[in-house]
């Protein structure tokens, strides 16, 4: 869905990770914490972040637009552009299981604030920003690769997926545990399973 907003996929043909595998290592968190080079390239890829300055598209007014409608909905997403809340859907109904790239976060004393304030001062000069709070390491506040989901924020995905009626799985390669592994559990949970991709997924078997 992001595709649509200008915002390129990870994983599909013409996906980040296949034209550049070496930019992997700016969103893996080892790499980062311990090489002081990814951390400033990292940060020059955050200067160019099309998701900071994206706009909705038609996918998401159309999320918002069944929502005022009086359906119950609720959007568990892997995306970290914060599109479904720019478009006018209410914060508390979505749930961001890789963070948001619209933050940063201290890795030291947990301090956030907005991106934007943390880009500021990179074009001010500062190639690695430390915390102004505490000196330590800032990030994005998005789940890095070899970082743990929040257990809170999975486990209210969890509890929405098992009360879910319909579950619809859209733009995503359904690869990545544990929130691939939600459109199994709604199906075993009786939802209807709908699954939108340009790709084959390996739940397309059990959709409905």
């Amino acid at each position: 869905m992001p595709c649509d907003s200008g915002i390129p996929d990870y994983r599909g043909p013409n996906g980040l990770w296949r034209k550049d595998p070496e930019a992997e290592k700016l969103v893996t968190y080892d790499y980062y914490m311990g090489d002081p080079e990814i951390r400033r390239r990292s940060w020059q890829m955050r200067r160019g972040n099309r998701a900071l300055r994206a706009e909705p598209n038609a996918a998401h007014h159309a999320i918002v637009e069944l929502e005022r409608s009086g359906v119950p909905v609720r959007v568990i997403t892997q995306n970290v552009d914060g599109l479904h809340q720019l478009a006018g859907l209410p914060a508390r109904k979505v749930v961001e299981l890789h963070g948001t790239a619209r933050e940063f976060i201290c890795t030291k004393c947990h301090t956030r604030g907005p991106m934007q304030d943390a880009l500021a001062r990179v074009e001010a000069g500062e190639d690695d920003p430390p915390c102004l709070a505490c000196g330590g390491i800032l990030k994005s506040a998005t789940v890095m690769f070899g970082e743990r989901l929040d257990p809170m924020v999975l486990g209210e995905a969890l509890a929405i997926t098992k009360a879910s009626q319909i579950f619809v799985a859209v733009g995503t390669t359904l690869q990545v545990q544990p929130a691939a592994g939600l459109a199994g559990i709604a199906a075993d949970h009786g939802a209807r399973l709908i699954i939108i991709n340009a790709e084959p997924t390996p739940y397309d078997e059990i959709a409905d």
